[in-house]
């Protein structure tokens, strides 16, 4: 006798006005099982996830939870029957404590009773100590990392005894190792029975958690597939483990299709064939544009930076975080100017002590939160782009609004940004084509030396493609590119040559033609052969 599974979501359609966001997708969810959902950036996954949390009503289908049919899903019935969500950016109060957080969460609300401070404090740290977290109950909120106030989340979906777990880009802004203790985490709750929805735009992550993944393009669900693991024989003998105590789940069902492989994965959510993700090189470069001789900032903690980088070339710089990668690029920027070494630019000496001072001498950096730094969501796109350069755009008194539009208009179409036109809101974008927005707004200052800081995070494979072809193409053009990332395929795919930073300097300098291996290898200090 099978069971039936934790969610099944049939022919579950939505439109908002003559938009139509879902349409006719289906989806199941068994317990103790990871089903990834993927898809790029507008096919349907944050209103599929709204309508499972009951914040939109569906327009048709129908859900069935624990095999009983629901008929009006509302956020206070998902979470009675089981349905939690964990966001990005946790929703937690900064000023209270953690105990206060999850109890908040999990106390009933009566208006005359007294509030049990031990009994809470109690709560909170097994709900905690359950999970593996070493956080202290009575520690304020504000105080902890991004990934602490994770786990705080889903010891409060653990305290509220949720069966259905979803997980929305839960590693964006994690480290590597915090991204293992979340991945552990995650195979506890499977180990428990707790069903997890996972939706993540670094495929590496899905190869090496998700028992099933299901792919949404333009609003319909194009395929469910069992997902091959990269993880190796032992890993497979760890899922197998897992499966054995997961006894609700249809092991038929995992097995009885060929996993889905990344191309074929890729393939499915951008509904072509990605042959090359990675565009190849153009060739040799140019001449120095750059050069840096033992550069250093004691507030950024960078010391003894020696580098070069010439037209036409893109050099990668990678590292663990912390290592100081974004510290360089401050300092290049001036945001924190360097207070020993030296800085030239086409063979010239330069100081950088503002970041007006670095757009004068053609130096552009495109940083890593686009949402707080890169584009101004309430403004049009236009004016988005022209942002760094508004003296010249509009000199003394005269606005030139038409200038700014054709701006805008060339950048729309050279990028290929996604838009209804120069005067929609930034808001309006996709994070791929926000992306291409920041970008826009610092080549058109025509710089010598663009500097972008993690350019494809958190974005699809469709648009990470584009961007991509993109850098590659304004290299070919003569800019000097340096690119940081924590994506080692993207450092490897994209780079012509490949500068190592760890605890605040360059350790070695790397061939493009380098693995990943050699990358991580010289990240944590082991001896690699420079070039």
């Amino acid at each position: 006798m099978s069971v039936a599974p934790l969610l099944q979501l049939t022919a579950i359609a939505k439109s908002f006005g003559a938009v139509r966001a879902l349409n006719a997708v289906s989806f199941e969810l068994r317990a103790g099982e990871v089903h990834a959902l993927l898809g790029e950036n507008g096919a349907g996954k944050s209103t599929l996830i709204k309508i499972i949390a009951g914040a939109h009503p569906p327009d048709h289908g129908v859900i069935e939870i624990n095999g009983a049919r629901v008929g009006k899903l509302t956020p206070a019935l998902a979470h009675k029957l089981g349905i939690a969500c964990i966001y990005q950016q946790p929703a937690l109060f900064p000023d209270l404590t953690v105990a206060e957080n999850i109890g908040l969460r999990l106390e009933p609300v009566a208006g005359a009773s007294r509030v049990n401070w031990r009994q809470r404090q109690i709560r909170a740290r097994e709900l905690l100590q359950r999970i593996g977290a070493a956080i202290l109950p009575d520690a304020e909120v504000r105080s902890l990392s991004m990934p602490e106030q994770q786990l705080v989340e889903i010891a409060c979906a653990l305290g509220a005894g949720a069966r259905i777990v979803i997980m929305d880009e839960p590693t964006a802004s994690l480290t590597q190792l915090e991204q293992k203790l979340l991945f552990g985490v995650v195979r506890e709750l499977q180990t428990s029975g707790v069903g997890v929805i996972y939706i993540s735009h670094r495929l590496e992550e899905i190869f090496q958690l998700a028992d099933r993944v299901t792919v949404l393009r333009d609003g319909e669900s194009v395929g469910t597939h069992p997902v091959r693991s990269r993880r190796g024989n032992a890993a497979r003998s760890e899922q197998s483990e897992i499966g054995n105590r997961k006894s609700e789940i249809d092991q038929r069902l995992l097995t009885s299709a060929t996993p889905i492989t990344e191309a074929e994965l890729i393939q499915l959510m951008v509904g072509r064939e990605v042959s090359s993700i990675y565009p190849p090189s153009a060739g040799a470069a140019a001449e120095v544009v750059l050069a840096l001789q033992n550069l250093g900032c004691v507030v950024g903690g960078v010391k003894r930076v020696s580098l070069e980088i010439r037209a036409g070339e893109i050099v990668g710089l990678a590292g663990l975080v912390g290592a100081g990668r974004t510290e360089l690029a401050r300092i290049l920027f001036g945001i924190t100017p360097a207070d020993t070494g030296e800085i030239f630019l086409n063979g010239r000496r330069i100081t950088i002590h503002s970041p007006p001072e670095a757009i004068a001498h053609g130096i552009a950096y495109v940083p890593e939160d686009r949402r707080r730094h890169g584009v101004i969501l309430e403004l049009p796109i236009a004016q988005n782009m022209t942002l760094a350069i508004h003296r010249r755009i509009f000199p003394g008194a005269w606005l030139r609004f038409g200038a700014e539009r054709q701006l805008a208009l060339g950048f729309i179409r050279d990028l290929d940004i996604r838009t209804s036109g120069p005067a929609a809101l930034g808001s309006s974008l996709s994070g791929g084509n926000q992306q291409k927005v920041s970008l826009a707004r610092w080549l058109a200052t025509k710089p010598k030396l663009l500097i972008l800081d993690e350019p494809t995070q958190g974005v699809d494979v469709g648009a990470k493609s584009e961007i991509h072809k993109i850098i590659r193409r304004l290299a070919q053009d003569g800019l000097a590119v340096l690119m940081i990332s924590s994506d080692l395929p993207e450092v490897v795919g994209m780079s012509d040559r490949i500068a190592v930073m760890r605890d605040g300097t360059i350790n070695t300098i790397l061939s493009g033609k380098s693995d990943a291996h050699s990358v991580m290898a010289a990240a944590l200090g082991q001896k690699e052969r420079a070039i």
